[in-house]
């Protein structure tokens, strides 16, 4: 026996397939109004003569992509390499170890020798857009599944960083 508060199982089954009914009829909706956008826009370019434009893409000279385009190194400096020391324990140490351990992102054992330091820096200043635009971050960022977090660093620490870089590979 049903209560007057509960409502027969038709108007229940009426309720539920109808709303399946509108969920597939919005996703169609959307596959149409999507379809016909963009078939409207190749109409446009074609009655306008121009070609969709493309970013450029940037010619790999290994520097990767950002602010730094060149970086001169002499001796090891071990007092930049020591800021550049608390720099990676107070920014870079809970993803990065100083051996070849993963942890979230690789380890920097090596890395001075895998990379040029103009690339090095603009990873570590430019994270985002370097594993957008540069085949090498692009390649790291589908290994290690996880991109690198824009730590805020200027051009002067991410030169400390490279230099703490430098000392530990040559310490290896």
């Amino acid at each position: 026996m049903k209560t007057a508060r509960q409502k027969p199982d038709s108007v229940n089954n009426r309720k539920s397939s109808y709303s399946l009914g509108s969920i597939m009829l919005l996703a169609l909706g959307c596959f149409f109004f999507i379809g016909c956008s963009s078939g409207s826009d190749k109409k446009a370019e074609a009655n306008t003569g121009s070609a969709p434009t493309e970013e450029a893409t940037p010619v790999d000279d290994g520097k990767g992509i950002g602010p730094v385009k060149e970086v001169s190194l002499g001796e090891i400096d071990p007092q930049l390499a020591e800021n550049g020391q608390q720099l990676f324990e107070s920014k870079c140490s809970a993803c990065h170890r100083t051996d070849n351990t993963k942890v979230v992102g690789p380890g920097i054992a090596g890395v001075t020798e895998r990379r040029k330091p103009e690339w090095i820096m603009n990873m570590i200043i430019n994270p985002e857009e370097m594993t957008k635009k540069d085949p090498t971050a692009k390649k790291l960022l589908a290994e290690h599944l996880t991109q690198m977090t824009n730590q805020n660093v200027n051009e002067q620490d991410a030169r400390a960083l490279l230099e703490f870089f430098r000392q530990n590979d040559a310490s290896n």
